[in-house]
């Protein structure tokens, strides 16, 4: 009914437990972008089929693992290997493509954001809609700032409520930061870059409208204060225990990375 697509680079670590947790599903698919350690090795012992391809980004290596891996489900589920199914995501899954009628070409997904083993709900503004879900050759993946997002789509997209649970932090806070300062750098230049429009603001397709709230935002110089008191006060990431307050604490760190890369790519435009 569904093969799933996990995309790697040394996850030696998160890959047996993402793995493990997607024993129901007959048909996976691991698309490794040159891991050093032992992931290979440890996708093909749990049963995947192995793929390697450079890394460009998220969006070109999504559409290669579309367009390479000889999937033989006709739904198709983007996993990364610290994200985990449970049994009700799975439910949820089988659900929405047993009932998804024929002009639907796949679903956004949202995950649980964990932090020793706390859901941080309120702290990171849960839901966060991610394209996922979708039916062979329906659809194509585009760049956004460090991520991805849908582009050409075949249909209409639905939502699955059902959470994924979502370790972000399993390779330790050092290993976070410096990915994240990677992150920062590609979103400022989708920032920077970016022309906002009203109907985006107003569109009634969440995903256009929360990306255009979002690049609204980070043009504003106190964004990360604000990012922080809002998730931190005003939707109760307090009440999280010190998990929470560190999450916070981290996003903001981040917002101001972001922020500083945006100020360096204003100033060199000033200069020229």
């Amino acid at each position: 009914m569904i093969s799933i697509i996990i995309l790697t680079k040394n996850e030696e670590y998160d890959l047996p437990s993402c793995i493990n947790a997607v024993t129901w599903c007959d048909d996976v698919h691991v698309v490794d972008s040159g891991s050093s350690d032992k992931t290979i090795e440890i996708a093909y012992q749990l049963g995947a089929k192995v793929c390697v391809n450079t890394f460009e980004s998220f969006a070109q290596q999504r559409n290669w693992a579309l367009d390479n891996c000889n999937t033989k489900n006709e739904w198709i589920l983007f996993l990364d290997a610290d994200e985990h199914s449970t049994v009700a995501f799975q439910n949820a899954l089988e659900d929405a493509v047993l009932h998804a009628s024929e002009d639907v070409a796949g679903f956004f997904c949202c995950g649980k954001t964990m932090l020793n083993q706390r859901w941080l709900k309120r702290s990171d503004n849960f839901p966060k809609w991610q394209f996922r879900l979708l039916r062979k050759n329906s659809s194509r993946f585009i760049d956004i700032g460090h991520g991805q997002k849908e582009g050409k789509v075949n249909g209409r997209l639905g939502y699955i409520k059902e959470p994924y649970l979502h370790f972000a932090f399993s390779h330790g806070f050092e290993a976070w930061r410096t990915k994240h300062l990677t992150y920062a750098k590609k979103d400022s230049k989708e920032i920077f870059k970016s022309r906002i429009s009203l109907l985006s603001l107003i569109s009634r397709h969440s995903s256009k409208r929360n990306t255009a709230i979002r690049f609204l935002a980070r043009r504003m110089p106190a964004w990360p204060l604000v990012r922080f008191c809002y998730s931190y006060l005003l939707r109760g990431g307090l009440t999280e225990g010190k998990e929470g307050l560190l999450y916070c604490q981290k996003m903001l760190w981040y917002e101001r990375q972001v922020r500083q890369q945006l100020r360096l790519l204003n100033n060199g435009q000033k200069s020229i």
